[in-house]
């Protein structure tokens, strides 16, 4: 166990409480408890963390509260990781490597006393592999959790689709329940509430009108045509990225160009051949990603100033704007409509209560399986992730397939395997993309 007293740094300051009890150093064991084992410290305590407002320890400058027995409860101020420069929607949408906040108690040891630079590196290995274990099944379960929501709301909301087609009504209860979801989390502190200012919901504006286009339009594919087609359409979303990004100054590595290739070719291919093939449904698929992609980019530019706010917390407020914006025009496409489609969905169904659960399952999985991928992102390196997703989308292709039987051809399998492959050689190529970029960064 790591036994030593550390001597704070001139930068760090520490609180008056501390003082009136003598001023005494922070011992190891207040740090590592009575437990004897590493507190797990969540990645808020640094720069962009979860809560966005609630860190007790940090770099340079930072206030720390400190006790002889341990921290105090209460948080001092708020440090944030200089180095980020990504906006917080950019953090949701992007990969990310957070910095594990279980390394601060031993390099702050190896820092203040240099002879215990080696017991330090030990005691981190040590944890570093006592922990491994539970990482691992802690990111199984995410994964599970992740694939398991998606398949599960691409299932329900095909069946709501096929026996009440009205997707603007279905879009916009989506929304609706993942706007109730999070109030209910920040109500009850199972979320850290956001600080809300008129100038946090005018940056918000741009990307939630096209978070509602991307949404909306993605429903109306899924009403049209079959739910495999519209994913294998979907796939090509990082050929809109590399275009539009491209127009606005970006550059990207040959690799990256050569990547969309596989992904145009096998789109084309998979629309040739599909057997459900509908123009509205594949219009609305490419509309989807056009809307999401320049959600991503809008994001990056309006929500610069506001790096306190984590992903979720950030989907959240998306979700409700969206659906200010969706309900309304819902209303005028669709309203007129859906009592008598209700009807026969009812009739159709046989059961209202079976139509109710269908319409239910597809809203609360729709926002379940965005809040898994956001743990998901905010937990795995970005190969990882890259070939999470990519096995996602090949997982709730085959699921619904089986489950809707949708006939498949030869070559509509052969088009989709490789839109999708070329999804995963692009995730490679802008991994090491971003890869050489921060090297870059460090270097200069």
């Amino acid at each position: 166990m790591l036994s030593m007293n550390l001597s704070l740094p001139p930068p760090v300051a520490v609180s008056t409480s501390s003082r009136r009890r003598g001023n005494r150093p922070i011992n190891a064991h207040a740090l590592l408890g009575r437990s004897r084992q590493t507190p797990s410290l969540p990645s808020s305590l640094l720069g962009g963390g979860r809560d966005g407002g609630a860190p007790a320890l940090g770099t340079a400058g930072a206030q720390i509260c400190a006790y002889p027995f341990g921290f105090s409860a209460r948080p001092c101020s708020q440090i944030q990781d200089p180095s980020s420069k990504a906006s917080p929607f950019d953090r949701f949408v992007s990969l990310r490597n957070g910095l594990s906040a279980r390394s601060l108690v031993p390099k702050a040891a190896a820092e203040a006393s240099p002879e215990g630079e080696a017991e330090a590196g030990a005691g981190a290995e040590a944890e570093a592999a006592v922990s491994k274990p539970n990482k691992t099944l802690q990111l199984g379960v995410i994964f599970g959790l992740w694939y398991f929501q998606n398949i599960v709301f691409n299932i329900y909301n095909k069946k709501a689709l096929n026996v009440f087609p009205y997707p603007w009504f279905l879009a916009s209860f989506q929304l609706f329940v993942g706007s109730v979801w999070m109030f209910v989390l920040w109500s009850l502190k199972l979320q850290p509430r956001p600080k809300i200012s008129k100038p946090f919901i005018v940056a918000l504006l741009g990307p939630a009108l096209f978070h509602t286009i991307g949404h909306i339009s993605a429903c109306v594919s899924f009403s049209k045509v079959a739910v495999s087609f519209t994913h294998v359409i979907k796939s090509a979303e990082p050929v809109f990225s590399v275009i539009f990004s491209s127009f606005l100054g970006d550059s990207y590595p040959l690799a990256v160009w050569l990547s969309i290739l596989p992904i145009v070719f096998g789109c084309s291919l998979a629309a040739v051949t599909e057997v459900s093939f509908n123009f509205g449904g594949l219009s609305g698929a490419m509309i989807s990603n056009v809307g999401f992609v320049l959600r991503n980019i809008y994001s990056k530019k309006s929500l610069q100033n506001f790096k306190e706010v984590n992903g979720l917390n950030l989907y959240g407020w998306i979700s409700i704007i969206s659906l200010f914006y969706l309900f309304p025009v819902a209303v005028f496409v669709e309203g007129s409509q859906w009592v008598q489609g209700y009807h026969k969905a009812i009739a159709t169904v046989g059961k209202s209560s079976t139509f109710y659960f269908w319409v239910l399952l597809s809203g609360v999985f729709y926002h379940l399986y965005n809040q898994s991928s956001y743990q998901a992102l905010d937990d795995i390196s970005p190969l990882t992730f890259s070939v999470g997703n990519t096995m996602k989308r090949v997982v709730v292709i085959i699921s619904t397939v089986l489950v809707f039987r949708n006939p498949v051809r030869p070559l509509n399998a052969l088009g989709s395997a490789l839109a999708i492959f070329g999804t995963f050689l692009y995730s490679q190529a802008t991994s090491a993309k971003k890869a050489k970029n921060q090297e870059g960064e460090k270097k200069s």
